[in-house]
């Protein structure tokens, strides 16, 4: 018998108490009322809940965690894509990412967009008009091909127009559905798409995934330096919480004519750009991916820029990256 299923509704167990003060010490870092200043900060005066936060009853455990950890064990890799400013190619790389994971019909691919307020990956993989569906296993992910799986909140908006205005609580929560409440099945690799900066979807994420275990983090730059100095708060990020980091990516590292393929610098690396980064933090730089306006076009129309134009030197250099990372996780 083949399940029927239904368009899911936007999950209302997000809707956390709205009168939380916004920096909330119990939800800062995603401990709950594990924090040693939940109840007891300047920000909790006059919120209805201090009285319980402050209290010295024991607190268990997030009971999401045991759903996370048995969802994903059939999760074989778990890859953060990270960058510490926005508009540096961040999604896009991820969608390449994909879409190369799944060119092998072998491999079960799944993409996990928890870029809450700026989810761009429903539109970049082409399925920005589709609804998730639920079954009696949990929630469906959208699907780009038969072995290439999506979620995001993206798929859950009236319209793309529509703004994501929650604070970091109801954030947590949609990510933990996303990990515990998603019927990903058997997956060979799972990308996580992240937003920009190191704040509440990056808590979330790594406190979430503790237990199951992260196998590297991608960092996403560009070449000038004002880039650069947020990706080295990305770096003491993955340090602090113990992400290993996969290496460096630089984008838009260069311009390739559509015309005569020759390559020019459109962002100077006036400090050294990514090369230089790599070889100061010890991280490796698993290369340079050059700006073909191409790019750009293939996301706005929802196609795989890696099939649409082999013959570009950006396509060589993300297949050539995307070699490396399964080098690194000893998967080639």
């Amino acid at each position: 018998m083949i399940a029927v299923q239904s368009a899911a509704q936007v999950p209302d167990p997000l809707s956390v108490p709205s009168n939380a003060p916004e920096h909330c010490p119990a939800s800062l870092y995603h401990l709950g009322t594990e924090s040693e200043f939940a109840g007891k900060s300047s920000a909790c005066e006059g919120c209805a809940n201090q009285e319980i936060c402050a209290s010295n009853t024991p607190k268990g455990p997030d009971p999401a965690l045991p759903l996370i950890k048995q969802r994903m064990s059939s999760v074989k890799r778990k890859i953060l894509v990270l960058s510490g400013k926005g508009g540096v190619g961040k999604s896009t790389f991820t969608a390449q990412l994909g879409w190369a994971f799944a060119a092998d019909e072998s491999i079960q691919t799944g993409i996990m967009d928890v870029d809450i307020c700026g989810p761009s990956i429903p539109t970049i993989l082409g399925i920005a008009s589709e609804q998730v569906h639920s079954s009696s296993t949990g929630w469906s992910p959208v699907y780009v091909q038969d072995n290439l799986g999506v979620m995001s909140v993206g798929f859950m908006l009236p319209s793309s127009r529509d703004a994501v205005m929650w604070r970091g609580p109801k954030k947590n929560g949609l990510i933990s559905q996303f990990l515990k409440d998603v019927d990903w099945g058997e997956l060979d690799y799972l990308v996580v798409d992240t937003p920009p900066g190191t704040s509440d979807e990056h808590l979330s994420i790594v406190q979430y995934l503790k237990e199951s275990g992260i196998d590297g983090a991608v960092l996403i730059t560009t070449p000038q330096e004002v880039a650069l100095q947020d990706v080295h708060r990305e770096i003491d990020f993955c340090r602090k919480v113990g992400i290993r980091i996969l290496g460096i990516v630089e984008n838009m590292s260069g311009f390739v004519c559509p015309s005569c393929k020759t390559e020019s610098q459109i962002f100077k690396p006036s400090t050294g750009g990514a090369k230089r980064l790599a070889e100061e933090t010890g991280i490796e730089l698993l290369g340079a991916v050059p700006l073909d306006p191409r790019i750009g076009k293939s996301a706005d129309y929802g196609v795989s820029f890696l099939d649409e134009y082999p013959d570009s030197p950006a396509t060589t250099a993300y297949l050539d990256i995307i070699d490396r990372i399964k080098q690194i996780l000893c998967d080639d």
